[in-house]
């Protein structure tokens, strides 16, 4: 019965490397900087104390995998976390580490 409620191994594959993106604290930074609101890349350079580069690296791996959007205004491009799914990711996973902790103590 199990077995037939499994997803495909492509689907599973997937989900993996998904969860491999989330697995950097780098990018983690990077989506947690835009829950509140749009940035630009020199303001997340800024924010986060890291090169341009280094967050635009960062961002192309973030947008490739459908986690980050973004916009264009005038020669300015603001990014913003693709939806509520990311937030609902970032927020569930938070919520499992302090309530894991709150357990603890």
């Amino acid at each position: 019965m199990v077995r037939h409620e499994l997803p495909t191994d492509e689907l599973l594959c997937d989900l993996c490397d998904l969860f491999k993106i989330f697995g950097d604290s780098t990018r983690a930074k990077i989506m947690f900087s835009l829950l509140e609101s749009e940035l630009c890349v020199c303001a997340i350079a800024e924010l986060l104390g890291m090169t341009q580069s280094a967050v635009s690296h960062q961002l192309k791996i973030l947008k490739d995998a459908n986690l980050v959007g973004n916009r264009r205004e005038g020669k300015t491009v603001y990014y913003f976390l693709a939806d509520e799914h990311v937030k609902l990711i970032l927020a569930q996973g938070f919520e499992h580490l302090i309530e894991k902790r709150e357990e603890s103590e």
